[in-house]
């Protein structure tokens, strides 16, 4: 009967879990980020822009007592259903799917501890390190990028702080604009 229950309860926060992964996704589409910070516009740059912004979100949400930890579950769902949809709808075959999802899957967990452990050290180095190494895949930032990344992360932290719980809840959140926050 626990089983039952933890899925209908996953089930019920299923829908806002997407709205609010949309959400990331819009603001991890803002071109700002392509053309003034220069992270590529590739499925890499994407999938990294993206898993950064979902990041934030679910840092946001499992700071709060439940169903905060829950919604950042069903966030992290819609996120790695959503990439399992588009390999296909790229044409990966069936066969390599799951591999491929569990190789995003590990990159976004290893992305999130290093920004996670940066972020709690307050270690902006350590910081502009890892948005180097996983936004630019080992090229060189444009001169200032790494920093305007930082200061995104340090201005979306604090307006998602700001937004209510029981918007969340309902699926609403809002990000900064990238031109904003990277300032």
């Amino acid at each position: 009967m626990a089983g039952f229950l933890g899925l209908a309860r996953r089930n019920r926060h299923e829908r806002v879990g997407f709205d609010l992964y949309g959400a990331a996704v819009a603001a991890a589409r803002d071109p700002h980020h392509y053309l003034e910070n220069g992270v590529p516009d590739t499925l890499d740059g994407r999938f990294d822009l993206v898993g950064l912004h979902a990041f934030l979100l679910i840092q946001r949400l499992k700071q709060e007592p439940e169903p905060g930890p829950v919604i950042a579950q069903a966030v992290f769902d819609a996120m790695f259903s959503d990439m399992d949809i588009n390999l296909r709808e790229l044409g990966v075959s069936d066969m390599s799917i799951g591999r491929r999802v569990r190789a995003m899957w590990e990159a976004f967990h290893g992305r999130a501890a290093a920004y996670a452990t940066a972020m709690a050290n307050n270690d902006d180095a350590a910081l502009e390190a890892a948005l180097a190494r996983n936004l630019w895949r080992g090229a060189e930032p444009p001169p200032g990028a790494a920093a305007a990344f930082r200061r995104l992360i340090a201005a979306q932290t604090a307006h998602l702080s700001q937004q209510p719980m029981a918007s969340l809840a309902a699926g609403t959140v809002t990000f900064l604009a990238a031109k904003d926050a990277c300032r």
